[in-house]
């Protein structure tokens, strides 16, 4: 079965550059028709897509984000990375990693990690 396990620093300070990191298992990221994805979740607020990657390399971002997020893939270690830059109070949240199979129902998911911008 497909997992995957988030993981990175649970605390960052203002303007400095969060990352993170999403390790698959029982899936290659580069096989046809996956597109591997970060979502985060504010406290008390609903899901945010943040942007994904997909088993060609190619990327998408939220518009909101568009500026400061980046998605990139460590194809040899199985793993897609988010680099989110200048980072603010307001980027508080549980950061999940998941995939997809191209029918755009989030098949697989990461349990989350928390992460919080405080200085």
């Amino acid at each position: 079965q497909v997992q995957l396990l988030e993981s990175g620093p649970g605390l960052v300070k203002p303007w400095q550059t969060l990352s993170l990191t999403c390790t698959v298992s029982g899936a290659s990221i580069t096989a046809t028709t996956y597109f591997w994805s970060w979502i985060r979740q504010p406290p008390g607020k609903g899901l945010e897509w943040i942007g994904h990657v997909n088993y060609m390399g190619h990327t998408a971002y939220s518009p909101s984000l568009k500026s400061r997020a980046s998605i990139f893939r460590e194809t040899g270690k199985n793993q897609f990375i988010l680099e989110l830059a200048s980072v603010a109070p307001e980027d508080t949240a549980v950061y999940y990693c998941a995939g997809d199979e191209a029918d755009f129902d989030m098949d697989y998911w990461g349990k989350g990690i928390p992460v919080t911008v405080s200085s």
